[in-house]
């Protein structure tokens, strides 16, 4: 913000300068300019470049008003200012910022020097300042410029070059390259190539070299850097197991007497006794001597079973960084890859399938200096897996279930554990196991012969309908199995006796006879009574209950049937008082194997369940307007039927239709039958009745016995008829017949409201009837257009002594092509049944010329001109005039205009003498 603000700040002073200058009285105020210094490249900030003087004039008592001042440089630079050296005199100094480089700046620069007096002279000169080029030291570029370079170089690496130094010189002069101290195996080229100048051994030589690599000029001028380089140490030697006593696991091979005689050595392996010469020891690879290892079976996961241990030459300073891993495939081990501890990962059981027929488990166990592409060795360790006792014997099943008879002497042998049992413990010592411990609810009925033997026997005899057995039905029993050994691992055995019950008595029921009272009306499915038997074995017996006799009528096969398990006797079918008043069952209770039977009366009882019946049930009448009041009308009269009532009891009224009251019953009640009465005369004429037809709900009721408060306990039946009585109105003459009635059946479709649906379901049903039937004929129109084309034109036949009428003029062209083909063939065009030629390579074809010669007459004069040998020709005629042609002109006319207007089908029939007619209006 603030170079902003002084940048603005110069620009104002810049313009107020220029206008002053303009406008102002210019004086030569600076002494020495213009002028031309010079300065160096690379000149510090405060250098001064040169020195002048202010002449001010004797007016100008208080000396200058505005100071000399760079107002505009060519080109534009911030790298110099004047400052005041006391008095009048000042000097151009370097700024610094930039600092001035011959290289890459400009070498001369024209500064514009601007100074006022204060009575307001002005003056303004240029101070020219080249800049000279100076000699610099050499730059380094790339990393050497801004970083100490690393060089790692391997070891074993053969004298080769390492780096490329790269150095320039600001005045691009050659320069040349030392390398010190000159007593490292290195040296540098002068072209600025690093190289070794031996092979290193990271175990012997130095690990790191500290180079100062120089690059001078011509003149002299130098720079130094320093490169630092570093022997890489490669993985060249093998690691070995180490075989302190700390890692040495009994059982394992021990070296003894390595240097006996300097070059045999001796080796104790696993009871073998092993020797040789150290260039043999190289061949075995001793590295792999086996490793015996004893651990007991179920050890947890991370149990450790050794320490596996070795070394790398590479990395004798320094902790050895090696990896280990078990090469064979096993789930049992896994190794530590940085420490080498095997350890156990998984379940060790010594009596599962492998390791109960296979003990010993070995892994070859590898070291290695780098996880990928080092040097290895390996050694193979056996691991033997001890058994223990870690299983309890165990039965299977573990829970036995037993039957016994009641009444069975005692000592009857029941069960032998012994076979059920084992123990899956490898070594004999321990899998044995003895049984012990017999408890249980009746466990003093039953004993073992022994604890090693295991078989279970009855000690007395057990009677279920005994008082201290009653209800008893299933002893549980429990044994321990256990091991002889310890720790002493046991299960418990469930032992389930049943003791199974003799049937020994037969089913009582506890009536001889039932007696069941049901009402006739009761419902299907409803029970009327139950049986009930008992048996005196324990556990009671299981009872079932069947009818085997008097369950059906002649109507009815089966009407009553019984639960199987409770006794419960219910209805298959309705009960009739009026056709059977008593039943007479023969039940049976059987314990499936002992039966007993009892006798089951069911007696009717006798309900009002019958509804009056009257024939007949419908009745239609026509009768005259002026019927007399009191007439039997058509001598029509009822009868009524009732099973279950007396004929006085029927009670008759008509319940809907009997508009005005103008019809009743005679007797009302008290009868089985009645007649139909006119009981008032018709009045059309006053309008008091207006029906012409009477629909009559006639109701029969069988309670005319019953008083008040019967009514309203007893069950009623109602019968139901209709009448159908049309009154004739006036009729015009009256035939005495004798008096009878006519039974009318009529049926009627009436529309409903509620059936809106079905006349637009038949219009819909029509419309798309007619769609469909519209869609056919059309596909059928398309199919014999498709089959029957319409006949051509060229098969038409002009009409005789038709009126011509008078045609236009019109201009004919006609184009003739003949092209020299050769016709091997003719076939039928199958649209003009026409005959026709064909070119059987090309394919080429013509219309095949007839016997009669082709009569071409145009109504115009033609003009043909002979075409350069294409066999083409054109004429041209002009339109006849007006003038009617002949008879026979007309025919030629009429043949040449049909022959010559070709159809679709050949319209560029290639080959043929064809005719194209262009037809200009």
């Amino acid at each position: 913000m603030k170079d902003r603000v002084i940048k603005t700040m110069k620009s104002m002073l810049l313009l107020l300068i220029s206008l002053a200058v303009v406008s102002g009285r210019r004086t030569r105020l600076l002494k020495g300019l213009p002028a031309t210094s010079t300065v160096e490249e690379n000149a510090a900030a405060g250098v001064s470049v040169y020195t002048f003087n202010v002449t001010v004039s004797p007016l100008s008592s208080e000396g200058v008003a505005i100071l000399p001042t760079i107002v505009n440089s060519n080109p534009l630079t911030e790298a110099f200012d004047i400052e005041s050296k006391g008095g009048l005199e000042y000097r151009v100094v370097t700024t610094g910022n930039p600092v001035l480089d011959y290289e890459t700046m400009p070498k001369r620069f024209d500064l514009e020097i601007f100074v006022e007096d204060t009575s307001g002279r002005t003056d303004l000169n240029i101070l020219t300042v080249q800049v000279i080029d100076k000699n610099e030291r050499p730059v380094f570029r790339g990393n050497m410029a801004i970083q100490t370079v690393m060089i790692y170089v391997l070891e074993g690496t053969p004298p080769e070059h390492i780096y490329q130094v790269d150095a320039a010189d600001p005045e691009n002069a050659d320069l040349k390259y030392s390398l010190l101290p000159a007593s490292v195996p290195f040296l540098v080229l002068e072209s600025g190539a690093i190289f070794s100048t031996k092979e290193f051994d990271y175990e012997k030589d130095p690990h790191c070299y500290l180079l100062n690599i120089t690059a001078t000029d011509p003149d002299g001028l130098n720079t130094t850097k320093t490169v630092n380089i570093n022997i890489i140490n490669i993985n060249d030697e093998r690691p070995y197991f180490t075989t302190g006593e700390d890692s040495v696991a009994p059982g394992s091979c021990q070296e003894v007497f390595s240097h006996l005689f300097g070059a045999i050595f001796w080796v104790f392996c696993g009871g073998r006794t092993m020797h040789g010469s150290w260039a043999e020891a190289k061949d075995l690879d001793l590295a792999r001597k086996q490793r015996i290892y004893r651990i007991p079976e179920e050890q947890s996961p991370g149990t450790v079973v050794a320490n596996i241990t070795a070394k790398d030459p590479d990395d004798e300073d320094s902790p050895s960084r090696l990896f280990y891993s078990i090469q064979s495939s096993d789930r049992y081990f896994s190794i530590n890859p940085s420490t080498g501890t095997l350890q156990v990962t998984g379940r060790i059981n010594r009596d599962a399938i492998p390791l109960r027929l296979h003990p010993n488990i070995s892994l070859i166990v590898r070291v290695e200096d780098s996880p990928s592409s080092g040097h290895t060795s390996e050694i193979e360790i056996t691991v033997i897996i001890e058994d223990i006792n870690d299983n309890p014997p165990e039965c299977n099943p573990s829970t036995f279930r037993k039957e016994a008879n009641e009444n069975m002497t005692a000592g009857t042998f029941l069960l032998d554990l012994r076979n059920y049992c084992k123990d899956i413990d490898v070594d004999s010592s321990n899998n044995q196991f003895k049984f012990t411990g017999l408890s249980g609810f009746g466990s003093n009925n039953f004993a073992l012969e022994s604890t090693v033997s295991g078989r279970l026997v009855m000690t007395e005899s057990i009677d279920l309908e005994s008082p201290a057995n009653i209800g008893v039905e299933v002893y549980c029993l429990t044994v321990r199995v256990q091991d002889i050994a310890c720790p002493t691992y046991s299960n418990i055995i469930y032992i389930y006796i049943r003791i199974k019950p003799v049937n020994e008595f037969f089913p009582v029921f506890s009536n001889l006879s039932y007696v069941f009272n049901v009402p006739e009306t009761t419902k299907v499915g409803s029970s009327i009574g139950r049986v009930n038997a008992r048996d005196k074995d324990r556990p009671p017996s299981v009872i079932t209950y069947s009818i085997i006799s008097g369950e059906g009528t002649r109507d009815y096969t089966n009407i009553f049937w019984i639960s199987p398990t409770k006794g419960d006797v219910k209805l298959l079918a309705r009960l009739d008082y009026e056709s059977t008043q008593k039943h007479i069952l023969t039940v049976q209770a059987s314990d499936q194997e002992k039966t007993a039977t009892a006798s089951v009366t069911v007696n009717v009882l006798e309900v009002n369940d019958e509804e009056p019946i009257c024939s007949p049930r419908f009745y239609s009448f026509q009768i005259p307007v002026s019927l007399a009041v009191g007439t039997n009308i058509n001598g029509f009269r009822i009868e009524c039927q009732d099973r279950d009532s007396d004929p006085r009891s029927f009670r008759y009224f008509i319940n809907k239709g009997n508009v005005n009251n103008h019809f009743t019953f005679s007797p009302s009640a008290g009868s089985n039958t009645s007649r139909l009465i006119l009981a008032s005369r018709f009045d059309y004429e006053s309008g008091l009745d207006t029906n012409w037809i009477y629909r009559l709900r006639v109701y029969i009721t069988d309670d005319n016995l019953l008083s008040a408060r019967d009514k309203t306990t007893n069950p009623i039946k109602t019968g139901m008829l209709t009448l159908s009585i049309r009154v004739i109105p006036n009729p015009t003459a009256v035939i005495t017949t004798t008096p009878g009635f006519t039974v009318v059946t009529k049926r009627e479709n009436i529309y409903s409201e509620s059936a809106w649906y079905v006349p637009f379901i038949i219009t819909l049903d029509g419309l798309l009837l007619l769609g469909l039937l519209g869609y056919l004929g059309f596909l059928l129109v398309t199919w014999v257009r498709t089959r029957c084309p319409p006949a051509s034109k060229a098969d038409g036949v002009a009409p005789i002594n038709a009126p011509e009428k008078k045609k236009p003029r019109k201009e004919v062209v006609v184009t003739m092509t003949r092209l020299n083909t050769a016709f091997d063939g003719e076939a039928r065009d199958p649209v003009t049944g026409k005959m026709y030629e064909f070119n059987t390579r090309s394919g080429a074809r013509r219309w095949k010329k007839s016997t009669e010669p082709l009569q071409l007459v145009l109504a115009a004069q033609a003009r043909s001109s002979a075409a350069d040998g294409s066999g083409q020709a054109t004429d041209r005629a002009e339109a006849p005039s007006k003038k009617e042609p002949s008879e026979k002109g007309k025919e030629s006319a009429a043949g040449t205009k049909l022959d010559a207007k070709p159809s679709a089908g050949q319209s560029e029939t290639p080959g043929q003498d064809g005719l194209r007619l262009q037809i200009q209006k």
